[in-house]
């Protein structure tokens, strides 16, 4: 089993910067592939980032490219969104998640197979 909890999330200014933290716990093996997703209301909950843990290859969504980065702390047991020149377009509940090796996973959602519980993250003047 992989546990995920999700902290960093607030209110914020347009323009302004966030870093969000998800803390896992688990066999590395099946968190081989660990990203960040958002879900705002009424829409569907969409990939942001993506970092492969081995070798520490990313992908970002068009939206979010430039603005954010996805990391891994060394010990490859916290991942990191930091989130820079935030719109109000990025206001939604953030979803750190991780999937196992093997296939190559990219931000579709529903080959994730461990979530956590969420931060909400708010872009507002």
């Amino acid at each position: 089993e992989v546990g995920l909890v999700e902290s960093g999330g607030g209110s914020v200014q347009p323009g302004g910067s966030l870093r969000l933290s998800c803390v896992a716990s688990g066999y590395t093996s099946l968190r081989a592939f660990m990203g960040w997703f958002r879900q705002a209301p009424g829409k569907e909950r969409e990939g942001v980032a993506r970092i492969n843990t081995i070798p520490n290859t990313t992908l970002y969504s068009d939206s979010v490219k430039g603005r954010f980065t996805i990391s891994l702390d060394n010990a490859k047991t916290t991942l990191y969104l930091l989130m820079n020149s935030l719109k109000p377009d990025d206001t939604a509940m953030y979803y750190c998640a991780a999937a196992p090796g093997g296939l190559w996973v990219g931000l579709d959602p529903t080959k994730y197979n461990y979530w956590g519980q969420g931060t909400q993250v708010t872009v507002s003047s």
